[in-house]
């Protein structure tokens, strides 16, 4: 009995004895936490974040820098006040929500550190440096924001901020941690990976007050960061900024492309806000101010907003009908003005007269014979017919589908399909009358701006395009993504532009006289786009020279009218400042700045 009770005795204790080094196993080697809380004592990890990429425009001036900020770091467990006013009094924040932060920063991880006060700026972290040592458990971060050197390019930079709860489950690259920020829109979206570079961590010794004392076994595990790309844009900030100036209080929008390349030039949507509002810590104030502003300047207008183009979609429709074959360079077709309404005078009309006059009733006509081809079918079979076929050539010019520009939100602009008119007219129920006007560019047809500066930069190139892009250049080694450098063709022969062009040089005598400069051919189309709640829409789309094109131009200017008076003298004047550097016409400048386009 006593030999059986030494054993069960023995058994305990060789039983306790293992649960003892299970326990401290787990602990030790299992469980890190423990481990975790002890080195915090003395160990800090830091986030070594890196530079973001610096932004310049063509002309390698500097557009976007980073500010040093400050985040103030909290480790729960190791924070210790004696005087919590005096902490409170020094961050400038009361009781109550400090308070809050603390019960946050708990429910967040007793022993990691988490962000107490966000984005305290350099000169205020300067004030209180020196008194945060007092603050046991507290200790800096240092961060960057993006600082602006022009208040222009808002809607083209875009802005940064703190990743969400939703972007970061849909992190796949396990990149980016709780706190972090990344490019929300704008070119700071479209070019993050580049942008954004690689951080790393330092690993640094404090003493019981907080007080650094260097580096963690002489900085063995450190990983550097390493700096994002810079990028160097196509923009050119001088003329970015005039263009600004010529559609401050209008809204609407400019943009201007050089033809040889893709590479835009100008990039403005009005009205539209100064990029440094929406950095630092009043983003949320900013951000909620310009959400609930009436003429939405957050809203991108040459990517975004979708408008019929007016008589600037004639030059497109002429060349689809040289291309088929409907119609010849010198045909002369009568036009009387009874089948749409009209300013061309009643006579004959080639395409060279058509374009150069805006006729209606010409464009009706040769639209009329793209899309009714076999007169031995029904009008009701010729129109989904033709227009089907008719609706494949304008996709060509990159309407109806998003461009690939490299900003986000790109819209694709809408040319209407059979799918469209069986739902309005019913199925074999339609024919050409029903879809006359897109003929002229109204209707249901939709592009948006930068759309209308690509057709013009495809009149331009006598038959294609490269893909708009605002990005010159990536990092040191100058390299650009391979989709800006493709030429993509429009499908239509480089022998049936010259007639197009011709009409688009004389145009502006009669439709557009002010936009005029002497001593530059500018080959351009005005359109005037109809608005059924108010002012019509004034349009212009042009490039110039006409021989050896720099620069192609589409302005947008809402409730102006007449396509000759606002949008044409906006475009004439940028297009003069950019191939002679001055402005010859200072009466046409004080013109567009007043803002009052009558006659």
């Amino acid at each position: 009995m006593n030999e059986d009770r030494r054993y069960i005795i023995r058994g305990i204790i060789l039983l306790i004895g293992i649960i003892f080094l299970v326990k401290l196993f787990s602990i030790q080697v299992i469980d890190d936490k423990y481990k975790a809380a002890a080195q915090n004592n003395i160990i800090h990890k830091v986030i070594d974040y890196p530079f973001r990429g610096l932004i310049f425009d063509r002309n390698k001036k500097l557009l976007v820098h980073n500010d040093p900020i400050y985040d103030l770091m909290v480790i729960p467990k190791e924070a210790k006040l004696n005087d919590t006013l005096a902490f409170c009094e020094l961050l400038d924040i009361d009781l109550e929500e400090f308070t809050g932060r603390m019960k946050k920063a708990r429910r967040y991880s007793y022993i990691k550190p988490s962000v107490f006060e966000k984005q305290i700026s350099n000169k205020q972290f300067a004030e209180i440096q020196d008194k945060l040592i007092h603050f046991k458990g507290f200790y800096p971060e240092a961060r960057t924001v993006r600082g602006y050197d022009f208040s222009s390019l808002a809607n083209v930079l875009g802005y940064i901020g703190e990743i969400n709860s939703r972007q970061l489950s849909r992190d796949t690259t396990n990149y980016y941690k709780s706190g972090d920020y990344l490019g929300i829109t704008g070119l700071e979206s479209s070019y993050e990976q580049f942008l954004r570079g690689k951080r790393g961590i330092k690993y640094k010794m404090v003493n019981a007050r907080g007080i650094d004392k260097g580096s963690f076994n002489n900085g063995e595990q450190d990983t550097l960061s390493i700096p994002g790309e810079n990028l160097t844009l196509s923009i050119d900030i001088e003329l970015q900024r005039y263009a600004e100036r010529l559609l401050d209080g209008k809204v609407g929008s400019i943009v201007a492309i050089e033809p040889s390349s893709g590479e835009v030039l100008t990039f403005v949507s009005g009205p539209s806000y100064k990029p440094s509002l929406l950095a630092g810590k009043k983003f949320g104030k900013n951000y909620s101010m310009l959400t609930k502003d009436s003429l939405k300047p957050l809203f991108n207008r040459p990517l975004m907003a979708m408008y019929p183009p007016g008589s600037i979609f004639k030059t497109l429709q002429a060349l689809i009908a040289l291309q088929e074959g409907v119609i010849t360079a010198k045909e002369k077709i009568y036009c009387d003005g009874t089948l749409i309404g009209d300013h061309a005078p009643p006579g004959y009309y080639d395409v060279h007269k058509g374009i150069m006059l805006s006729s209606n009733n010409y464009f009706h006509k040769v639209f009329r014979r793209v899309i009714e081809r076999d007169p031995t079918k029904s009008p009701f079979v010729q129109g989904p017919e033709g227009l089907t076929h008719w609706r494949s050539m304008v996709n060509k010019f990159g309407l109806g589908q998003p461009l690939g520009v490299d900003l986000p939100n790109e819209r694709s602009g809408l040319v209407p399909g059979v799918e469209l008119y069986n739902r309005i007219y019913g199925k074999g129920r339609w024919k050409y009358s029903n879809i006359s006007s897109m003929s002229i560019g109204q209707g249901e047809m939709l592009m948006n701006p930068i759309q209308m500066t690509n057709l013009a930069v495809i009149m331009a190139n006598k038959g294609y395009y490269y893909r708009p892009h605002l990005v010159k250049s990536i990092g040191e080694t100058g390299f650009i993504l391979p989709e800006y450098q493709e030429k993509i063709s429009c499908g239509i022969d480089a022998i049936h532009f010259p007639p197009v062009i011709e009409g688009m040089k004389d145009a502006l005598g009669g439709t557009a006289p002010r936009a005029i400069i002497r001593d530059i051919e500018i080959c351009g189309k005005t359109g005037t786009a109809q608005n059924p709640h108010g002012e019509d829409h004034s349009v212009f789309m042009a490039f110039a020279p006409k021989d050896n094109p720099k620069i192609a131009i589409s302005v947008f200017v809402e409730n102006a009218g007449w396509g000759g008076r606002a949008a044409a003298c906006t475009a004439s004047l940028i297009i003069e400042q950019y191939l002679r550097g001055e402005i010859t016409r200072p009466w046409l400048e004080d013109y567009v700045l007043e803002g009052y386009f009558g006659d």
